[in-house]
Order: structure tokens, then C-alpha cells, then sequence
């Protein structure tokens, strides 16, 4: 998977009402644009006022880009695609195994605690932020999920890692609340974002599936150097 797959793979995965019209609608475009500017410039995203801004009515707003929580759902995603990528651009190259997974997450982690827009939401709407984030109804979640599941398989099809005894799924669910765990510190247990904790607890979860491939094939090396030594106790 090339990193700039990212958001279309997740889209793909985790369509939403919002996502199939931003795709068909000029309207549900224009409206977006608008109030992911307003994001951007750390401004509450108020929908009398962008409804106001558009020339519209906030029944028709609505009609076209949902509740104020699918918008700025939306947005966020919007948003964390270019983080994504760039993570996948910096990070080591398919077939690291751990060492590609611990790379994109860090990277990606690292971004959203220094990203100004996404600090200004946390502080402005805390609760509202761990909602439309963190929830196991979260669109942004359950896409950064397929995304880092998407990740981990392509390492395993490359024979460079195994998630062993968790499912991918269930590797892919635990590094992303890692990640939140870090990431929203602040809100959680208030202390401050840390990525560089975040990325020892990645490689704390990671190395040892690494370590116990490794392990595997070392051992799969000595059988089979054993077996061209001595074929005669193989009959």
C-alpha cells in the first residue's frame, strides 16, 4: 500500500453520509471547504453562521453536510490524510515489519500533538474532541484503525512481521489508543502530550512479535542446515 492510498483506502473502508456527498455535490463541497478554512483558523465551527456565510438556510446546511459532529468529523479526517501521508513518506520502507509500523505511527502521532488547529479544538471543546475522536462510534478512529490494519498486513504478506497471538484488527485497535493515550494526555489524565513516550510504548508492544520472527527463522535456518548435514536421518 503506497502512503498515498492512505485516505481513499480509509474512505473506502468507512464511507459516510458525508464522504458519498462530498463526492456528488457541489454544494456539500462548497459548504465543507468553508468551515474546514474556519477549522484551520482555529475558529468554532457554528452552523447559523456558516449557513449564514453560504447564503442558505440551516435546513439546507443540513441537508447537505449533516450534523455540526459528522462536519467536523469529516474535517478532521480531511485533515489528518496529509499527516498520514507524510508519516508514510518518512517512514522505513515496506518489509521493516515493526520498525515500519513504529515509524508511521510516531510520525503521525508526533504531527497531531504539534498541529495548532487540533490543539485549539481540544482545548476549545474537550469533550466534544474525545467524542467525535475516540468513541467505537468514531468515524476518524474507526478509519485510523483500517489504516494502521492496512499497514500491518502489508508486513505480514511481506513475511516481515506477525501479529501473533492478536488478530491484525486487534493490533491495529490497540496501537491506535496507544496513540490516543498520548495524543490526548492532557485531556485524559492531565498530563501533556508526549509522542516520545508514545513511540517507546509502540516499540515496548511491537519488538517482541519482531524479535519472535527473527527468532523463527533463525530456527527454521538451523533445521534446515541440520537436515543438509545429516539427510540420512530424514529417511
Amino acid at each position: 500500500m503506497e502512503s498515498q492510498e492512505f485516505g481513499a483506502q480509509a474512505v473506502a473502508l468507512v464511507p459516510t453520509a458525508l464522504s458519498h456527498r462530498l463526492e456528488a455535490h457541489s454544494d456539500t463541497l462548497r459548504a465543507f471547504r468553508s468551515a474546514r478554512r474556519s477549522f484551520i483558523d482555529g475558529d468554532r465551527i457554528d452552523m447559523g453562521r456558516l449557513a449564514a456565510s453560504l447564503g442558505v438556510d440551516r435546513t439546507s446546511l443540513f441537508r447537505w453536510v449533516g450534523n455540526r459532529d459528522q462536519l467536523i468529523s469529516e474535517i478532521l479526517w480531511s485533515l489528518a490524510v496529509p499527516t498520514l501521508d507524510q508519516a508514510g513518506a518518512a517512514a522505513a520502507p515496506p518489509g521493516t515489519g515493526s520498525q515500519r509500523i513504529v515509524d508511521v505511527l510516531d510520525r503521525f502521532t508526533a504531527d497531531l500533538i504539534r498541529a495548532d488547529y487540533f490543539r485549539a479544538f481540544l482545548t476549545r471543546e474537550p469533550s466534544r474532541a474525545l467524542r467525535i475522536l475516540t468513541t467505537t462510534d468514531s468515524d476518524v478512529q474507526r478509519r485510523l484503525v483500517a489504516v494502521v490494519e492496512l499497514i500491518i498486513e502489508q508486513e505480514v504478506a511481506l513475511a516481515a512481521f506477525d501479529p501473533a497471538p492478536l488478530s491484525t484488527r486487534e493490533l491495529a485497535r490497540l496501537l491506535v489508543r496507544i496513540s490516543e493515550s498520548f495524543t490526548y494526555a492532557d485531556l485524559i489524565s492531565g498530563e501533556p502530550p508526549d509522542a516520545h513516550r508514545a513511540r517507546a510504548a509502540f516499540e515496548y508492544v511491537l519488538r517482541p512479535s519482531a524479535d519472535a520472527i527473527r527468532a523463527d527463522r533463525a530456527r527454521a535456518s538451523r533445521i534446515d542446515s541440520a537436515i543438509d548435514e545429516h539427510p540420512e536421518r530424514q529417511s
